[in-house]
C-alpha cells in the first residue's frame, strides 16, 4: 500500500475508523479493491481476527463488500441518503431541474385545511400505552385496498413511518446480517443501500415494462435470496408494473419457495392510473406496503402496512420498543385526507395529469427514434450507451436529468427523466435533445 493507503489501529474499531476516514477523504474510490486480512494484519501487526472483525463491521455498515474471488471493495455505491445526496450533484442554475424523482408540489393536495379541522376536534387524548395503529384507520384501509385487488381480508394491518421504513422493519423482522434480498435492476436506490446498511446481500433481478423478469428472479433464489422486494407499479426509476399474466407466473414461482419473505412496494399508491396486481400472499410472510407521501406530499411520513400474522406482530412489538408509534396526528390527517372528496379529486387529477406528461415525453421520443419505459409513475427510463455522455449532452442543451448509475446493479446503463413538472408543450424539445445526445447514430439500445 502506498503512504496515502496506510491504515491504522490496534483494535477492529480503530482498524474500521481508518478504513471509514480514508474512504471519506477519498483516498480510496468506490469500487477500489483493500487489502486482504492476511496482507492487512500482518501489516500492522495484529492477528487476523482482528481485521476481520474489522471488515465484518464496515460490511454490516454497508462500507465495503466482499465479492469472492474479488476480495473485498470499497462499496460501489453509498450505503446511506447522506453520502448518496453529495454524488447527486445539484443541478446548476438554469437548467430544467429533471432529475428529482418528485412529485410536482403544484400538484399536491393542501393539507392545511385538514389540520385546521384536526386542531378544532383533536380528538380523544392519546397516552403512552393506547397510542397505537388506529382501529379507524385500519378498517379504512382495509376496503380502500380490497377494491383494488389487494387480498387483505385476512391480514394485519399496521401503520409505519413510510415505505422505507416499512420495508426495513420487515427485512429486520425476518433476517439476519448477511442473508440475501433480491431486489429489482435498476431499482430504487434507497433501497438498495438500504439492504447494504442493515448488513444484508442485495441479489438483483432484471426488470421490463411488466416488472420482475421470471427467470432472473428465479435465479436469485436459487442463489438463496430469502426475501425479495417488488414493486407492484410505478417502479422506480423505470416506471414498470406488475400486470395480470406477469403476476400470476411470479406467484407460481414462489408458491415454490414458501420460506422466502415477499414484500410488495405500492410507494405511488393512488397517483398510478393502473390498479395493482398483487403477487402475495403466497409464502409463509408477506407484506403489502402503500405509502402516503407521494400523493399527499412528501411531510406525510406515514404508510399502511398489511401482512400475516406474524410479520405485523412482529413490526407492531418491535416499534413498540423504539419509536412507540406513528404519530395518531399522522393517522388521524391521513384519514381524513381519504375521506375528503375534494381532496380525493385532486390526487385523481394528479395521476390523470402525470399520465399525460409521461405518454407525451414517450411519444415525442418514440418520434425520435428513442426507446423509453414508463408505463405507470413520474419517470421514464432512456436506455443510453454511455451514461456520463448522455447526461453532460443533456446539461449542455439545458437539461438536468439522474444517472441510471444511482439505480443499478448490474443492468446496463441509462438515464432517468422525471416527468413530473414536464409539460407537454416541453416534450418535442426534450426528446430532440434526448435523441441528439444519447443516440446520436439512430440505434435503440436495448434495456436489458
Amino acid at each position: 500500500m502506498s503512504a496515502q493507503y496506510q491504515v491504522s489501529g490496534d483494535s477492529a474499531a480503530e482498524i474500521s475508523a481508518s478504513i471509514e476516514a480514508g474512504i471519506v477523504r477519498g483516498d480510496w474510490i468506490a469500487g477500489a479493491a483493500l487489502p486482504s486480512v492476511r496482507v492487512l494484519a500482518g501489516s500492522l501487526h495484529v492477528s487476523p481476527a482482528t481485521v476481520a472483525k474489522a471488515y465484518q463491521e464496515l460490511r454490516q455498515r454497508g462500507v465495503i463488500e466482499t465479492e469472492g474471488r474479488r476480495g473485498t471493495r470499497v462499496r460501489s455505491r453509498p450505503a446511506v441518503a447522506v453520502t448518496r445526496a453529495a454524488l447527486r450533484t445539484p443541478a446548476p442554475p438554469g437548467l430544467r431541474d429533471l432529475s428529482t424523482g418528485e412529485p410536482d408540489p403544484h400538484l399536491l393536495p393542501p393539507l392545511a385545511p385538514a389540520i385546521a379541522a384536526l386542531a378544532a376536534r383533536p380528538g380523544p387524548p392519546q397516552g403512552y400505552a393506547s397510542a397505537v395503529t388506529m382501529p379507524e384507520l385500519a378498517d379504512a384501509a382495509r376496503p380502500r385496498l380490497l377494491d383494488e385487488g389487494v387480498p387483505v381480508s385476512g391480514a394485519v394491518i399496521v401503520v409505519t413511518s413510510g415505505a422505507l421504513d416499512s420495508i426495513e422493519r420487515v427485512l429486520t423482522a425476518h433476517l439476519r446480517p448477511g442473508d440475501g434480498v433480491a431486489v429489482e435492476d435498476p431499482g430504487w436506490a434507497a433501497l438498495i443501500d438500504l439492504v447494504a446498511a442493515l448488513g444484508l446481500r442485495a441479489v438483483p433481478f432484471a426488470v421490463d415494462a411488466e416488472g420482475p423478469d421470471p427467470e432472473a428472479l428465479a435465479a436469485a433464489l436459487r442463489s438463496g435470496a430469502r426475501a425479495v422486494v417488488i414493486t407492484v407499479r410505478a417502479q422506480n426509476p423505470t416506471g414498470a408494473a406488475v400486470g395480470a399474466e406477469r403476476a400470476a407466473r411470479l406467484r407460481e414461482l414462489l408458491a415454490g419457495h414458501p420460506g422466502v419473505v415477499v414484500i410488495e412496494d405500492d410507494h405511488a399508491a393512488e397517483l398510478a392510473e393502473r390498479q395493482p396486481h398483487c403477487i402475495g400472499p403466497v409464502t409463509g410472510s408477506w407484506a403489502f406496503v402503500r405509502s402516503a407521501s407521494k400523493p399527499f406530499g412528501p411531510d406525510l411520513r406515514i404508510a399502511v402496512l398489511a401482512g400475516d400474522e406474524t410479520t405485523a406482530a412482529r413490526v407492531a412489538g418491535r416499534m413498540r420498543i423504539g419509536m412507540g408509534w406513528v404519530s395518531t396526528v399522522l393517522q388521524r390527517l391521513l384519514l381524513r385526507l381519504w375521506r375528503d372528496e375534494e381532496t380525493t379529486e385532486l390526487v385523481a387529477h394528479a395521476a390523470r395529469t402525470y399520465a399525460e406528461r409521461r405518454r407525451s415525453l414517450r411519444a415525442a421520443l418514440r418520434a425520435e427514434g428513442v426507446e423509453a419505459f414508463g408505463e405507470t409513475g413520474i419517470n421514464v427510463w432512456v436506455p443510453v450507451p454511455d451514461e456520463t455522455r448522455a447526461v453532460a449532452a443533456l446539461r449542455d442543451r439545458g437539461y438536468a436529468v439522474a444517472p441510471g448509475a444511482l439505480f443499478r446493479m448490474g443492468s446496463p446503463p441509462g438515464i432517468r427523466i422525471t416527468i413530473s413538472t414536464l409539460e407537454p408543450a416541453e416534450a418535442t424539445d426534450l426528446a430532440g435533445a434526448v435523441a441528439a445526445a444519447v443516440n446520436p447514430a439512430g440505434v435503440v439500445p436495448p434495456m436489458r
